[in-house]
């Protein structure tokens, strides 16, 4: 889109999408599945070229990996998104005044909206699929480290926006480097809504900088309480599965607190961690504990920086509490609001836990790796709200709109 004016051309773009019917919006996503199966080898090597550029140690590494498994499941939720209901025109609320005025809230979309993104290249499939869904066009600013797979990606999505008859810059993808962050995070009038995902650093830096709305996702300091009624066998695959299903996304475990009753159990509750070579950095209680069942040279005492850090790598740490109240007040202190578990049979422990931890998602008996809007049954997700206004937890088609009053009259005046 050289010398074209971006900002002009993707508001005049998502007007045009009000007058596309849902049936075509999900023709055009089919096509688009299709079509990224069709290009896996395309894409991959674009990939490649990105891949190249990163240390295969670093933790980003596998949140920028693509695969051919990988793009097929993408195209999978494509397809989802595809058959999910439409989230406009819902009428929210309705109701006639005293003096006959008829009143309608109803669901329509933002209009463009901007997502910020570190190394994850599906994440522009995602943000395409759920944005055209739900009317809107949407302005991506992809990591400068993925930058040859989101071109990839978003020429595909034009090239099936085009043959469908689609306004191709209903989808703009921005150049790498700080100059264009700057320049979507000041596109006010042209840009509705940005929506940054990836580290705290890069959520802090759009919140404190942006001059355009701002909802907050992605960040999390994660824990698990491990109960004084916590079963073994549960606490194992929960814990195991919160931590190393996948270490870099953000729905990862990074705190273990166990109850001080339970520290006899740590080595057998930690054992399947140790098979996937993660490092524990432990407070004194839990490294005593450990010490002897636990691999030597994946054991370490707490540092200063430990509570709090989202590791995103093989490691996490332990807190060892007197009871459920000092847990509680661990998790307020440390985390960041995302996504929590506590591992019980005692259902009052259970309820309490629900109750007082201030999350998105809060979990009992279940690994904190369920937050995700394909789990919860929504499609592909584009972000988990961390903050309380407009959405919170997994963002998908619904979180997508905003709302507009419809007033009917029939010749009514204010009086004065």
């Amino acid at each position: 889109m050289a010398n074209i004016d971006w900002k002009t051309a993707v508001r005049s773009a998502s007007r045009t999408l009000n007058l596309v019917s849902e049936e075509k919006k999900n023709e055009v996503l089919m096509a688009l599945a299709a079509a990224t199966e069709n290009h896996i080898d395309d894409i991959l090597k674009a990939n490649a070229e990105d891949l190249s550029k990163m240390d295969k140690s670093d933790s980003m590494y596998d949140r920028l990996l693509l695969t051919e498994e990988r793009l097929k499941g993408i195209a999978s939720d494509i397809r989802k998104v595809a058959t999910l209901p439409s989230p406009l025109n819902k009428v929210l609320e309705q109701r006639t005044l005293p003096n006959g005025l008829e009143l309608k809230k109803v669901s329509v979309p933002f209009g463009v909206i901007g997502i910020i993104y570190e190394a994850r290249p599906n994440v522009s499939f995602d943000v395409f699929s759920l944005c055209f869904k739900s009317g809107n066009a949407c302005v991506l600013k992809g990591g400068t480290n993925a930058h040859a797979s989101n071109s990839a990606i978003v020429a595909l999505i034009k090239e099936v926006l085009k043959e469908n008859g689609i306004d191709e810059n209903v989808v703009h993808l921005m150049p790498a480097g700080r100059e264009s962050t700057a320049e979507l995070l000041n596109a006010v009038g042209s840009v509705d809504v940005i929506i940054p995902r990836g580290s705290a650093g890069l959520i802090n830096f759009v919140r404190d900088n942006s001059r355009v709305p701002v909802i907050e996702t992605g960040a999390g300091v994660v824990s698990t309480y491990f109960d004084a009624q916590g079963d073994i066998e549960k606490g194992k695959k929960i814990i195991n599965n919160g931590k190393t299903r996948r270490v870099s996304v953000c729905h990862a475990l990074d705190s273990l607190i166990v109850h001080k009753s339970r520290l006899g159990d740590l080595g057998e509750l930690l054992a399947p961690l140790a098979e996937s070579n993660v490092v524990i950095e432990a407070d004194e209680d839990s490294y005593n504990a450990l010490k002897g069942s636990y691999p030597d040279s994946l054991l370490m005492p707490l540092t200063e920086t430990s509570y709090g850090t989202e590791y995103k790598y093989y490691k996490m740490n332990i807190k060892t509490v007197a009871d459920i109240d000092e847990a509680i007040a661990h998790i307020t202190k440390y985390d960041s609001g995302h996504s929590e578990a506590i591992i019980t049979e005692d259902e009052k422990a259970a309820e309490k836990f629900q109750t007082e931890i201030d999350a998105a998602c809060v979990y009992v008996n279940a690994p904190t790796s369920f937050t995700d809007g394909g789990q919860f049954g929504m499609g592909a997700e584009i972000g988990i709200s961390t903050q309380k206004l407009h959405a919170r937890g997994p963002m998908a088609l619904p979180e997508m709109t905003s709302y507009k009053w419809l007033i009917k009259g029939d010749g009514q005046v204010r009086p004065k």
